[in-house]
């Protein structure tokens, strides 16, 4: 995959060495090697990842899967399988999944003593999808409640209501950012009182009109007087033949305008890469990213050349005009 790499034009900028694909509407970080992921042992097959740290210290993970997949570590770098969040069904979704017990990409953040959980189901190519939302004193397995559907989308709509994520602001406004693919990511303002839309305003945070579309993924977070959309472009769920890779832009009002470093908006498909495919990691993305004691850190999934989906984490520095380095 480096060969694909070094197709990209190298341009120096104010002492930076930048790449421009503008053949392809996005605008490179940096050209240099990717890391690889860091240490991560234990449990480590993961597939839309979030992860909170916790108050005693230790990190709870949930990840796409059955019921919900939920892991644990101590340390951030051994984790182990902590059962599921609803180990006996969901059948609330079933209307979405067509049966299938599968849910997705939740998002898990700590508000108010307890911990909150938005996910998604929906089945594979379709955008009749449904953003769900629990909560749970603990985070563990079987002790989440359900509080029902938040928002839905059916096959009349242009936006696919899957991929949440929730912002809490500093002034303790809520968003929940969510989409893939159709006319890409979207937002809504949530009441922080019981989790759901505040009103009926879609907004739009960023479209593609290349490679089929292929944006979605959301995750915002707050740095340095900026909201910073990390968002997943291309194609996801191919194993080794995934050409998922992590993008990031940034704005100064959470509702947007989100620009790239190049200065172009996310919604005439704008994006800053930050990660991609490079030795034997396929597919890095649908990114999170926490801020922890040592630093900020990203987490994300991949592929092996195997085909199998691991858990990602790496840490995040930021340069002086405010962008993130993935080391």
């Amino acid at each position: 995959m480096r060969s694909r790499l070094r197709k990209w034009l190298l341009v120096a900028v104010t002492g930076t060495v930048a790449a421009t694909a503008s053949v392809y509407g996005f605008e490179m970080a940096d050209a240099a090697t990717y890391p690889n992921p860091g240490s991560v042992t234990g449990s480590t097959a993961a597939h839309d990842p979030t992860i909170v740290k916790k108050s005693d210290g230790t990190y709870l993970l949930a990840a796409t899967g059955d019921g919900i997949t939920l892991k644990t570590s101590s340390n951030r770098t051994a984790f182990a399988d902590a059962g599921k969040a609803f180990p006996n069904g969901t059948s609330w979704a079933d209307a979405y999944t067509g049966g299938s017990a599968t849910l997705w990409a939740p998002d898990i953040s700590y508000h108010g003593g307890k911990y909150l959980m938005y996910y998604a189901a929906s089945t594979f190519g379709s955008n009749k999808s449904a953003i769900f939302m629990a909560s749970s004193t603990t985070g563990a397995a079987g002790t989440w409640t359900n509080y029902g559907k938040v928002l839905e989308s059916t096959t009349s709509d242009d936006y696919n209501a899957i991929d949440p994520n929730l912002t809490v602001t500093a002034s303790g406004e809520w968003y929940l950012t969510f989409g893939s693919f159709w006319t890409g990511i979207k937002m809504v303002k949530l009441n922080a009182s019981t989790g759901k839309p505040a009103n009926s305003t879609v907004y739009d945070i960023a479209e593609r009109f290349t490679n089929s579309k292929s944006v979605e993924a959301p995750y915002i977070f707050y740095h340095s007087g900026y909201y910073y959309l990390f968002m997943a472009f291309d194609l996801c769920c191919k194993g080794a033949s995934s050409t998922y890779r992590t993008m990031v832009a940034r704005s100064t009002s959470i509702t947007g305008p989100y620009k790239d470093r190049a200065g172009t908006l996310t919604t005439a498909g704008g994006g800053t890469e930050i990660l991609a495919s490079h030795d034997s990691v396929y597919g890095p993305g649908h990114p999170a990213v926490f801020t922890d004691s040592d630093a900020d850190v990203l987490v994300y999934h991949y592929y092996t050349a195997a085909g199998d989906a691991k858990l990602g984490i790496n840490l995040l520095s930021w340069s002086s005009t405010g962008w993130p380095t993935v080391y």
